[in-house]
């Protein structure tokens, strides 16, 4: 047999590093630890009975190094292929077989072969992608936009509008900080906003349609039993002209006595019986100035007005406010003149003065109905009751006596036994106790009804204005009142009304100019607590219309109920005062003012409590100071006197030099020194004060740098206080 030729194997360098081929020796007596995951099993077409295994070590080392170096070979090569990177590497689709990355001998001689394949494989793909991106290649998708229908409801989220335009929230922002609104993803905007946005940004903009009952209460339809109702009464007029006088006169009643300073704070309503059996409902409104928003409001709610007018006084301010409110709301009025038994009276002056207002009456060929009544000695009450009555027939009022019950809020408060209490006047419907209700922005269950007279009810007609328990917060006055058929329903429309109206301040606090002008005023922090919301009202509007350049105003709280601990703890963390309107603290918050040194400040006239807001904003303020010339010396020379330093010898030369007195030392026209004269000295003696020319030493409270020439100007300083 002949000799076989040596053959000469030529490996690569990257394997030929990865390969130690000293391992391999013929006669090596090294050991080679070979590490297995399972141990070696023989082929199973190994017969057992055939030839014995050749028991030669040096084969088995050989066949184990080979088949240990073909093992790791193969792991680094499929670990450098599915690495990703490399410029010259391939990534292979489809499934991957370890056995094609098996490294026997024969591939690792034919290395550089799978190279060139991969190398060839991405020049492929690159050549394919310059294809495509070639101009006559396949033509680049265009994406155009989609344009969206976006529902618009009455307040939306920044965050919530982008998810439904499809649009990036810090685009919508950076859209609102040109229009230098600063918002974030989380603020609300109106739906005017809203829908000006959306049509910006290329969208078509649809408003949702608000529940059914807020569509149909601009639209009142009568269903079931329509009957004429009573006329609803307002009695409007200027302070002290005896309208709630005239009412108690009507009523038989006596209320003007119990009325803190003879004025009315709130709303109150009534219903009188007239002789011919019929019912006309009242509603006293306060004269003062600071109820203006109680006169509107009982303006709005009425059928007529009765402006009432005091014979001897004639028309005044609120006279003519009232007039305006009745005007604006489309009210006939008719014209009360009141105090008619006085001797002073002047009826032609009042009716002359009313026609400059389109008020004429009927004796001056007018429309207008004037009557002369007397609230004190009840004069002609019956045919004031006729014209109301009368007018009542021409407007020919109708309203429901079967549907469901809708009403207007006329005051509101919380009751320490009662909880939170509204009176309502129903305009249409009936109300029943355990009926469910929206009112504003809150909603109860009927629990009680309480009519004028202070009896319980179990129901409610139109025109009558009633007490109701049962709400579960207390509801602004002046807010619209309607019956749901649930609980449920309820619920859903109140969460509704709270999202499109309570939050509407959200967006307006963020309308915030970037370069606005922050007026630097000291601020007087108050904090109200009331009776009544009216009132609480009256006293915020009138407080917010108290106006100076270096001082204001700041409620912090305005509520009503009795004053808690929660208030008094305000009132200490913010510096605030503390005003309680015919309201006082309970126990715990009058002990913890006590321990916080809170003065509290209690008020049942609304115009006391307005002055001592004006007195506490007149402390604020810096006092003047005002300045009185006594007289003026020229220093003629200097003396030193042992304990008493440097003396001043002066000459008066204009009114009066007086020691103690407030000086300032003037060096060719520049103060260079203000103080206080210590002493003056005349022939060695001391004297209080030196008259025009006359000579004296003057000594200045810590100043010694005199010259000549210098002139020395007594003055007295006067600090008065300010007020608003």
């Amino acid at each position: 047999m002949e000799k076989d030729k040596k053959k000469t194997l030529t490996i690569s360098s990257d394997l030929k590093k990865r390969i130690d081929t000293s391992s391999i020796t013929s006669s090596s007596k090294k050991s080679f630890s070979v590490e297995k995951k399972k141990p070696f099993r023989a082929n199973k077409s190994f017969n057992k009975t055939s030839t014995p295994l050749v028991k030669n070590t040096d084969i088995k080392k050989k066949n184990f190094a080979r088949k240990f170096i073909e093992q790791q070979a193969t792991k680094d090569f499929i670990k450098k292929d599915n690495k990703p990177a490399g410029k010259s590497k391939l990534k292979l689709k489809g499934p991957i077989d370890k056995r094609d990355f098996k490294l026997t001998v024969s591939r690792a001689l034919n290395v550089e072969e799978i190279e060139i394949k991969q190398r060839s494989l991405a020049s492929v793909k690159r050549a394919r992608l310059k294809e495509k991106n070639k101009p006559g290649g396949e033509e680049k998708k265009e994406f155009k936009k989609v344009i969206r229908e976006v529902k618009i409801p009455e307040q939306i989220t920044i965050q919530e509008l982008s998810n439904r335009m499809a649009e990036k929230s810090n685009d919508i922002i950076k859209f609102l900080f040109n229009m230098k609104v600063v918002a974030t993803i989380n603020h609300n905007i109106d739906k005017d906003t809203a829908e000006y946005i959306v049509k910006e940004f290329g969208h078509k903009a649809i408003l949702e349609e608000s529940p059914s009952i807020e569509k149909s209460k601009s639209k009142e339809k009568f269903i079931g039993e329509v009957k004429n109702r009573p006329p609803v009464v307002t009695i409007m007029g200027h302070v002290d002209h005896g309208k709630t006088s005239l009412l108690d006169s009507l009523r038989d009643t006596n209320v003007v006595s119990g009325e803190h300073g003879g004025i009315t704070q709130h709303i109150g309503a009534y219903q009188v019986n007239t002789d011919e059996g019929k019912i006309i409902t009242f509603i006293d409104t306060p004269g003062h100035a600071a109820f203006t928003e109680m006169r509107a409001r009982g303006s709005k709610i009425t059928d007529i007005v009765v402006l009432v007018v005091a014979a001897d006084d004639g028309i005044k301010p609120q006279t003519v406010e009232a007039i305006k409110h009745a005007k604006a709301a489309k009210v006939p009025i008719i014209v009360a003149i009141n105090k008619c038994d006085l001797p002073e009276k002047n009826i032609s002056k009042i009716k002359n003065e009313m026609m400059q207002y389109e008020l004429i009456a009927e004796d001056l060929s007018g429309d207008t109905l004037f009557v002369e009544v007397s609230a004190l000695k009840k004069l002609n009450l019956d045919k004031l009751k006729e014209s109301i009555l009368l007018q009542s027939e021409i407007l020919d009022l109708k309203a429901s006596y079967s549907d469901k019950a809708k009403g207007v809020v006329i005051e509101s408060k919380i009751d320490k036994g009662k909880g939170p209490v509204s009176t309502i006047l129903i305009s249409n419907g009936k109300l029943k106790r355990g009926d469910y209700f929206i009112c504003g922005d809150t909603w109860g269950k009927i629990r009680a009804m309480i009519n004028y007279e202070g009896k319980m009810v179990n129901e409610a007609l139109p025109s009558m204005p009633v007490e109701i328990l049962g709400m579960n917060s207390s509801a602004y006055a002046g807010a619209e009142f309607t019956v749901t058929n649930d609980e449920n329903e309820a619920k859903e429309f109140t969460e509704f009304r709270k999202n499109n109206t309570a939050q509407n301040k959200t967006l307006n606090k963020d309308k915030t100019t970037l370069f606005e002008d922050v007026k630097d005023k000291d601020e007087l922090n108050i904090i109200i607590k009331s009776d009544v919301q009216g009132s609480s009202e009256a006293l915020k509007m009138a407080i917010n219309k108290i106006e100076h350049s270096e001082v204001e105003a700041k409620i912090i709280l305005s509520d009503i109920g009795m004053i808690n601990e929660t208030d008094v703890s305000l009132a200490k963390a913010s510096n605030a005062i503390l005003i309680g309107f015919n309201v006082k603290p309970n126990r715990e918050a009058k002990k913890l003012a006590e321990e916080q040194k809170i003065d509290i400040k209690y008020f049942n006239i609304i115009y006391e409590a307005i002055d001592h807001v004006e007195k506490s904003l007149s402390g604020l303020l810096e006092p003047d100071v005002k300045e009185t010339v006594l007289g003026s010396a020229e220093i003629q020379k200097i003396f030193k006197v042992s304990n008493a330093g440097k003396i001043a010898g002066s000459k008066v030369i204009s009114g009066e030099i007086k020691s103690k007195s407030k000086a300032r030392i003037i060096r060719d026209g520049v103060v260079v020194y203000t103080g206080e004269i210590t002493s003056i000295f005349r022939e060695k003696n001391q004297v209080k004060e030196v008259s025009t020319g006359l000579e004296c030493g003057i000594s200045i409270k810590d100043f010694i740098d005199f010259k000549e020439k210098d002139l020395i100007e007594a003055y007295l300083s006067e600090k008065i206080q300010r007020s608003i």
